[in-house]
C-alpha cells in the first residue's frame, strides 16, 4: 500500500530530512513510527500523502508513484487515504458534525448523504452526542477523536497519524490509541507517529524507529513479517 524506496529528501536549508529509508506497508498493517523530534518521522508522512517530494528514491502509495505521479493525481490520491495532525486542525466555526461534513463535501459527495455520513463517523468514535458542540466545547481528546472521525469518513484504505496524542493525558492518549485499533481491525491500514514510547510497548504492534533520518529499527523479522501483518485480512 505504501512503499519507500532508497528516499533521500533535502531541504536547501534544512540539510537532510530522510537518508536512504526503504520500507513498506502492507494492506491492513499497522505500524508505529518513532524517534525523537527531529528525526523525520513527519517528513516521512509527507511524502506518504504526497504533501512533499522525493529529492531521491521512490515514493509509492496506493499504487501512485511520486516521480511520475501528475499534480491532478494527488487530489484523487488524498481520497482514498486520512489523516490526522497532532493540532487537530478543526474549523472553530463550524460543529464537530459540520467540522467531519466538510470533508465530504470538498470530495464531491451526495449531498443527501453528507449528514448521515457524518454522523455515523462520529458514532463510530465514541462522540454520537457531541455532533453540535464546537471545537471550544470538547476537550483535547474529543477534539481529536473528531479529527479522526473527519479522517475515517470518506472509508481511507490507509490512515497517517502524526502525533495524534502530543497534547493529550495519558488516559485519552491510551483512548485515542485503542481507536485507531479498532478501525485497523475493520481493515484500514494504519502508521502512527509518535515519541510516546510508553503508548508503544503497551501495544503489540510493529515498530519502525528513525534517527537521524534513518531507519534504525524494524521490528518486522527476516520473513517481513510482525505481528500487525499476521493478524491483517
Amino acid at each position: 500500500m505504501i512503499r519507500f524506496t532508497d528516499v533521500v529528501k533535502e531541504y536547501p536549508k534544512g540539510g537532510v530530512a530522510l537518508a536512504g529509508v526503504s520500507f513498506r506497508l502492507d494492506k491492513g498493517e499497522f505500524s508505529f513510527l518513532t524517534g525523537p523530534s527531529g528525526s523525520g518521522k513527519s517528513t516521512l508522512l509527507k511524502l506518504a500523502y504526497f504533501d512533499e517530494r522525493p529529492t531521491r528514491g521512490e515514493v509509492e502509495t496506493l499504487g501512485v508513484r511520486a516521480t511520475t505521479a501528475r499534480r491532478t493525481d494527488v487530489p484523487h490520491l488524498r481520497r482514498k487515504l486520512g489523516i490526522v495532525f497532532q493540532d487537530y486542525r478543526l474549523l472553530p466555526d463550524r460543529s464537530a458534525e459540520q467540522n467531519v461534513a466538510f470533508a465530504l463535501e470538498v470530495t464531491g459527495a451526495p449531498h443527501d448523504a453528507i449528514r448521515d455520513r457524518a454522523v455515523r463517523a462520529l458514532a463510530q468514535v465514541g462522540l454520537a452526542a457531541k455532533g453540535t458542540a464546537f471545537p471550544s466545547e470538547l476537550s483535547g481528546g474529543e477534539r481529536q477523536r473528531v479529527s479522526i472521525a473527519r479522517a475515517i469518513v470518506n472509508r481511507p484504505l490507509v490512515l497517517l497519524a502524526d502525533e495524534p496524542t502530543g497534547n493529550l493525558d495519558e488516559r485519552a492518549a491510551r483512548g485515542v490509541l485503542t481507536l485507531l485499533q479498532e478501525i485497523n481491525a475493520a481493515g484500514t491500514a494504519v502508521i502512527f507517529a509518535t515519541h510516546n514510547l510508553e503508548l508503544v510497548r503497551s501495544a503489540d504492534r510493529r515498530v519502525i524507529e528513525l534517527s537521524h533520518g534513518a531507519i534504525a529499527f524494524d521490528s518486522c523479522d527476516a520473513d517481513g513479517r510482525s505481528p500487525a501483518r499476521e493478524r491483517a485480512p
